[in-house]
């Protein structure tokens, strides 16, 4: 059997290596338009901000060592540029020579990326993208040339990236961004505190707008604004690689990216596609989605193997849980946002909380801003998100491993986590989010969320601020009646008739106040998130 893989880098590779393990007898062949057919991409920023020093710690890879190890031809500065699928070849260009031959097939596997999206814009040839190793180099000339200020365009997980790491090189640095907030698949109030956190780090913020013309040393925005620039770098986002598969006739699903069923398998059964360029199955509604993240592709590129060498696979949904370094804080999320839910008409109940990275009494804790969304019928777990100095990785990681195995949000409440003062809590924060899921599931709470407060008080509610006179000076809603939690008992003939809505710092008095309210016989709402989710969602 010989096979055909187009592209290297994760899913190519993926698929490449695991097929030779499955597989002694199979002739390989890897065609890889780059100079590189395996490297790091996701440490590209990383080495531009000197953070990897070295760039050969970059290239996992050379075709050298993957024919020693694997006997695998790969074949660098080579493209594809035609399929024939009748004939089962492809027609390849010599990159170098620009000679053309043709390559037998019996399976091929697509693996062509993604490319970045550059708008059509006056002087934008003079913008780089950041999407490979050689696009990279080209970046750090410009670098070492003397280039000391940078506009960053997108405000996405790579731009976010290469804004911070052009900050540690000592470049000024605006990041600008179409949308009103940073980190567009975030919730606003999730995101402020990264924004915070870019600014505080040093780099100017530039949102609600966009770019209009890229000139010699500056940019210029469509709000009229001009920013100094020697360096411009497009993150806008990528746009799947289907010009091979579509002229070979290969079906374009609906969202742009190649269309393959749970096994790789395009339209044509002895052609798999996998990597940016392939639609995933959405883990929520089933539907096509395209999610460019390497983990993904390096998983699909080895079931494309397991497929390949006849073994029954079938791919997982996909949730496009991701992680990002922002400064000091990271941010990590999983599946859908509200914002994407409320767009979609999906009833949904979120809920915020603001626990210890571990232990209070133990040095060095940190908070976390942690967000679940779940369903209120059927308490499925949508979506959560997390902003934090540490810790957040790990707890997304569980809530994308519950949404995996089919877990409701309660249940979350009675996962049996890795618990020492160091590292976590005797009630983790991802068991405490279940705890508050459990309590609204069955009515024990009722919150409201940040964003609804304005209407609930125009409709006649009082807000009743239950944390102590001296956090209550320090900052605090506007109006809001201060009766701190352990004074409420007594106090409670002070408070106003009709509806009210009770709110501590992060949640966790205000549900005490609610509980007490309700055995005195008052109706209240505790404000989800408290303060803090309150405030950063005015931030947003």
């Amino acid at each position: 059997m010989k096979v055909v893989v187009v592209g290297g880098v994760a899913g190519g590779m993926s698929a490449a290596t695991r097929l030779r393990r499955l597989d002694e007898q199979a002739e390989i062949v890897v065609l890889e338009r780059g100079a590189h057919v395996s490297y790091a991409n996701c440490g590209l920023p990383y080495f531009l901000g000197g953070v990897i020093e070295d760039r050969d710690a970059l290239l996992v890879q050379t075709p050298e060592a993957l024919h020693a190890r694997f006997r695998i031809d790969v074949r660098v500065r080579h493209e594809a540029v035609a399929v024939d699928r009748a004939a089962r070849t492809v027609r390849v260009r010599d990159l170098v020579t620009g000679e053309e031959y043709t390559e037998s097939f019996d399976r091929l596997v697509l693996s062509p990326g993604a490319r970045p999206f550059v708008p059509q814009l006056p002087g934008v040839e003079r913008a780089f993208t950041l999407r490979d190793v050689s696009d990279t180099d080209r970046v750090a000339a410009e670098l070492t040339a003397g280039a000391r200020t940078a506009v960053v365009v997108g405000a996405g997980f790579i731009g976010v990236e290469a804004a911070e790491n052009l900050r540690h090189r000592g470049l000024d640095v605006t990041l600008v961004e179409l949308a009103d907030q940073v980190l567009p698949p975030l919730d606003p109030e999730m995101a402020a505190p990264l924004a915070a956190e870019l600014r505080a780090g040093g780099v100017d913020l530039a949102l609600g707008t966009q770019l209009k013309e890229v000139r010699e040393h500056d940019v210029l925005l469509d709000d009229g604004r001009t920013v100094a620039a020697d360096l411009v770098l497009m993150a806008i986002g990528v746009r799947p690689d289907v010009e091979l598969a579509r002229a070979a006739g290969l079906t374009v699903g609906p969202r742009g990216g190649i269309a393959v069923d749970e096994t790789g398998r395009t339209s044509d059964p002895e052609i798999f596609a996998v990597g940016d360029a392939a639609e995933k199955r959405d883990g929520l509604t089933g539907e096509s989605t395209l999610v460019p993240l390497a983990n993904l592709a390096n998983r699909h590129g080895r079931l494309v193997a397991d497929a390949i060498a006849g073994r029954p696979v079938k791919a997982r949904p996909a949730t496009a849980t991701a992680v990002v370094q922002v400064f000091g804080l990271t941010a990590a999320a999983t599946g859908w946002n509200e914002k994407r839910l409320r767009a979609a008409g999906r009833p949904y109940q979120a809920l915020h909380l603001h626990p210890g990275s571990h232990a209070g009494y133990y040095p060095g804790a940190s908070p976390i801003a942690l967000k679940v969304l779940f369903d209120p019928s059927d308490l499925r777990i949508l979506g959560a998100q997390a902003v934090g100095s540490d810790g957040v990785d790990k707890r997304i990681d569980v809530v994308a491993t519950a949404i995996a195995g089919g877990l409701t949000a309660p249940d979350l409440a009675d996962l049996e986590l890795a618990y020492a003062p160091p590292y976590g809590s005797a009630k983790d924060p991802v068991n405490m989010a279940g705890m508050i899921a459990e309590n609204l599931a069955t009515g024990t709470d009722r919150t409201v969320q940040w964003h609804e407060l304005a209407a609930v008080r125009d409709a006649g509610a009082t807000v009743v601020d239950v944390r102590t006179a001296a956090e209550h000076g320090r900052g605090a809603i506007p109006g809001a009646l201060n009766i701190p939690l352990d004074e409420l008992r007594e106090r409670a003939a002070e408070l106003p008739d009709g509806d009210l809505v009770v709110h501590c710092q992060v949640g966790l008095r205000g549900h005490t106040a609610l509980r007490l309210l309700a055995g005195l016989g008052r109706d209240a709402a505790n404000l989800d998130g408290g303060f803090a989710t309150w405030s950063a969602g005015q931030a947003a």
